[in-house]
Parts: structure tokens; sequence; C-alpha cells
């Protein structure tokens, strides 16, 4: 579909009857994964010349070991917040002594708490008393002399990443996640309330429930009278890819865990709409403090408008991500080819460019595209394909990033998008995928590499002295 003159086109392709064949290609699969970071999807030579591996779901041994101390009696829980917790064992306490305790010196504590002391290093003992819980240790010990400090006996275990639970990701429908490295970047970053991505869309179902939660007041642009409701599905398919609340039993996982979304409208229910509305929407979701902004939409034809509200946004900090279009053709495509934003191609889940998705040398990065589910409107979940679907996985990864190191400029955060992608097809820089196909994981350790200013300036600092 091209929509000519001021007119934007969405670049969003409907599969609502691909569950059958999608199902089947999951377990097809079986337990394998899509890429082999760093390798070609070429197919492996004869079956027995494949190496043998032990399958070990570490993961799932991991919960296994969280159940197992959240329910053992012995063993209490410090609650971080509504996810995160910490155990300890009860009845015990860590002690440090300033000083190396004699052994009178422990045998008056273990008479007076009633215990024993069951570990000793140095100066620190672990005292156990099976009358008397933690937290009255911590309070015996905290005003004795001879004493730096006294806390509880913490549990520590080996750091997997907590996989959601929500329906659709743990019934394997959600290949997206995994072929980016979602999993793993989670144990970086889950993301932060405090950074927001605005989806300049059609509107978001504000009464889903897999995104009731996660939304920020937005914006209608078409009637300014009326909340940003969506009544076409495209916006809350994108908004449910960055965001759908994640770990809630329900539905699907989003990208990120906390950041929080910002609906705009500025398309109507046939899922088009002006560059006057779209720019418009983009000014305003900058003026109300959106950090990242999502465009899901493009054309062939520059906009002046367009391009303005561009490079207001980016002057304002904002990293900008937007869809490549889907005729599968090598003309330039606006937002996508502007600069200051990020143009996105989709990906295949065989690791191909897939093949509705525009190519040129515009494309900075690729991202999944086919069979993307995801939340959708009138509290629905569907799977679509298209570069729409592509772009919300590179503004979710921008979120995360922002949200591990808030410092990070705009043009930081993009050169670590692309300097840290999954380099796919030709060496190097193509009009396929851009730099690669993002890779959470890998973009979110750069991140937290990245210099602030102030280190910077000291540097530069000590650089000068020296000399």
């Amino acid at each position: 579909m091209k929509i000519t003159g001021i007119l934007l086109f969405v670049c969003m392709l409907v599969f609502l009857a691909v569950w059958p064949e999608f199902n089947k290609s999951v377990e097809d699969r079986g337990n394998a994964h899509v890429f082999t970071r760093g390798e070609k999807t070429q197919q492996s030579g004869a079956k027995d010349a494949q190496p043998r591996m032990a399958k070990v779901n570490n993961i799932k041994m991991g919960e296994h070991i969280k159940s197992l101390l959240n329910n053992h009696e012995e063993v209490k829980l410090v609650h971080h917040n509504r996810l995160d917790k910490s155990h300890y064992y009860d009845h015990e306490v860590a002690v440090d002594f300033t000083q190396e305790p004699s052994q009178q010196e422990l045998q008056q504590f273990c008479e007076q708490i009633g215990g024993s002391a069951v570990k000793s290093f140095n100066s620190t003992v672990i005292f156990n008393s099976p009358t008397r819980q933690t937290e009255d240790l911590l309070r015996f010990f905290s005003d004795k002399p001879n004493i730096e400090f006294a806390e509880p006996h913490y549990i520590l275990m080996q750091n997997d990443v907590q996989l959601p639970n929500d329906v659709l990701y743990t019934e394997k429908y959600q290949w997206n996640l995994p072929a980016v490295g979602a999993e793993e970047g989670w144990a970086i970053s889950r993301g932060s309330n405090k950074v927001t991505i605005a989806i300049v869309d059609t509107g978001v179902d504000i009464a889903h429930p897999d995104l009731k939660k996660r939304l920020v007041d937005g914006y209608n642009v078409l009637h300014t009278d009326q909340p940003p409701a969506d009544d076409n599905g495209h916006g809350t398919h994108v908004a449910g890819i960055i965001a759908s609340e994640t770990n809630n039993r329900e539905g699907i996982a989003g990208l990120t865990w906390y950041n929080k979304i910002m609906p705009v409208k500025a398309m109507g229910k046939d899922g088009y709409g002006s560059t006057f509305d779209i720019a418009k929407g983009i000014i305003w979701a900058v003026d109300h403090g959106a950090d990242v902004i999502n465009l899901s939409l493009g054309n062939y034809q520059p906009s002046k408008v367009l391009k303005k509200a561009v490079r207001y946004a980016y002057a304002h900090h904002v990293v900008m991500v937007a869809a490549a279009g889907n005729d599968n053709s090598s003309q330039t495509s606006f937002p996508a080819a502007y600069p200051e934003v990020m143009g996105v191609s989709a990906v295949h889940y065989n690791g191909n460019r897939a093949d509705f998705s525009n190519h040129g040398d515009y494309i900075d990065i690729a991202a999944p595209g086919v069979y993307i589910p995801s939340t959708y409107y009138k509290q629905q979940y569907a799977a679509l394909s298209g570069t729409s679907m592509a772009a919300p996985h590179v503004a979710a990864l921008a979120g995360l990033i922002l949200s591990a190191n808030p410092e990070l400029s705009n043009s930081d955060i993009m050169r670590i998008i692309q300097t840290s992608a999954i380099d796919l097809g030709v060496r190097g820089k193509d009009s396929d995928f851009g730099y690669g196909m993002i890779d959470i994981r890998q973009s979110l350790q750069n991140a937290s590499k990245v210099k602030q200013p102030r280190d910077r300036i000291r540097e530069k600092l000590d650089l000068f002295q020296r000399k």
C-alpha cells in the first residue's frame, strides 16, 4: 500500500491466521536457537558429525532452587520490590568483630543466645540460635562492644536470569526475544520507569490488561478532547513488543520490564496519518518527556514539516527509531532515512531479510519482524509481520540502554546499538541489515563501559598534569 502526498503509509502486514504454521515451525525447531552469534545460518553437516551436548536447563534449575528456598521454613525473604527478593537463614546471624574474639568471649555469647558458633573465618563468626529468630539476634549483637557489624546470613545463588512466566512466552511463541539476546540482557538491565518510550501511531488500547499499568498520559492529535485510544490495532501491537507487562502470567512478555509507554495517536482507524499530524505528535511527545520515540510508519516522499519535527526531537536528546517499509524496495523511505533517525529492516526467523522488508543505504539496523506475537486492540493478542514490528525492538533496546546508563546522549545510544549488532549478510554494513541485527546483551554490556563526561574531563586533566 503506497499513499502519496502528505499521507504516510503504515508499515504493517497483518497475519492473524498464522498461528498453526508458526506453532509448527516452533515445534520443528525444538530447543535449537534461531541464530548462533557470529556464525552464518547454514545447515550443518551429517547428523553423526554434530557434537553431542548434554541438555541442561540451568534456568529451570535456578527457578527450582528459588522455589525451594521460598518455601523452606528455615529461610526468610527480603522483598526489595514486587519482583526481586533475597534469602537468608533464619535463626542465624553473621557477626564481624573489631578484633578476633577469644574462645571465652565466644562461649559467653553462645550461652546468652542459647545457641552456638557454627562457622568462623578470621574476625567473622556465624551464630545460630534455635530459640531466637534472626531479628532478635541482630538486636542482641547491635550494641555489644568489639563488634564491627551484624547482619543476616544471606544466601547467594548463581546469577541465572528469571525468565518471564507470560503464557505466550513460556509456550515458545516469542522466538524474537531469545534471538536478540533479551534473556541475557535482562541480567544487566530490565529497564526503568524513569525512561519513557513514546509511540506515535494509531494510539494504544488503554484498557488492555498487559499494557494499562505501563502507560503514562498520552495525546490524541486527531481529537484533542479524546484519549489516545487505538481503533486500528497497529499502535497497540507496537506497544506490546516494547512494554507488555512482563512476568504477570498473562499474554506476552515485553522487551522492557519497567519502561513507560506514552501513547500518541496521530493516525486514524484506517492506519495512516498526515505529515502535519505525525510531526505534531513527535513535538508533543518531546515536550512532555519522551526519551525515545518509535515511528512504525513512513513514506517515500521527504517532508520539510516532518524533517523539522525530527530535528527538534534530536536536538532535545531524543532517540528516534523508524520502520523501513514493506515493499521489498530500495527506494529511500522517510523518516527512516533521516540521519537523526535509526532506520530498521525486518529479519525472518531463518536469519534472512524478510522478503517484504525494504532495503537500502539508509538501513541502520535490523530486528525480528516476522510473525511477532504482541498485544492487539480490543484486549486481544495477535501475531503480525512487518518492519513496523521490527522497529519497536530497537526502540525498546534504546530504552534499556538509557535505563542502564542515563548519562548517554542519543548519538551515544545509536552508536552503541550499531556497534554491538550481530553482523548478518555480507561483512560490515550492508543494504539488507545495516550494521546487523540488534544484540541486547552486548549493547547493554557496551553501554556500561561508556565513560561519563566527567570521567572524560578528568582523564584529559590527568593527561595535561602529566605533561
